[in-house]
C-alpha cells in the first residue's frame, strides 16, 4: 500500500487485541460509572447530580483520549447508557431505582447529552506518521 494513500481510501482493519480489550474495559467502566451515578445523584441532589455527570464526562473524554479516537468515548458512553437503561426498568416486585422526580430526568437526559457531546469532542482518528504541511 502506498504511504501517500489517504486514510479514508484504505481498507478498514479490525482493531488489535489490545484496542478491543480497551474498548471492552471502557464499556464496563461506563456501566460502573452509570450505576454509581444512579445511586449518587438522588442522595445529594444538586451536588450528586453534578458529580455523576462530571464523572461521566471525564470517563468519556478520557476514554477518547486514551484510545486516540472517538470509538473509546463511544464505548464508554454505550456502557453508561446500557447500565442506566437497565436500572430504569422496574422489577417484578415493583422495586425501581429511579424516582419520577426532576433529578432523575435531569440525570437521564443530561447524561445522554453529556455522552454525545463528549464523544463528539474526542479526537478523531489521525493517520500515523509525520505531520506534514500542504505544498511541501
Amino acid at each position: 500500500m502506498n504511504d501517500r494513500t489517504p486514510m479514508l481510501a484504505q481498507p478498514m482493519r479490525p482493531p488489535s487485541a489490545g484496542r478491543a480489550a480497551a474498548y471492552v474495559g471502557f464499556c464496563l467502566l461506563g456501566a460502573v460509572i452509570g450505576a454509581a451515578g444512579a445511586l449518587v445523584q438522588p442522595a445529594w441532589f444538586p451536588g450528586g447530580l453534578l458529580l455523576a455527570l462530571a464523572g461521566e464526562a471525564g470517563l468519556v473524554l478520557g476514554a477518547a483520549r486514551v484510545t486516540r479516537g472517538r470509538a473509546g468515548g463511544v464505548a464508554a458512553a454505550a456502557g453508561w447508557m446500557l447500565a442506566v437503561v437497565l436500572l430504569t426498568a422496574s422489577r417484578p416486585e415493583g422495586d425501581f431505582l429511579f424516582a419520577a422526580g426532576g433529578g432523575s430526568y435531569l440525570f437521564l437526559l443530561g447524561g445522554i447529552a453529556v455522552a454525545v457531546i463528549c464523544a463528539t469532542l474526542g479526537p478523531g482518528r489521525q493517520p500515523d506518521g509525520d505531520p506534514v504541511r500542504l505544498g511541501k
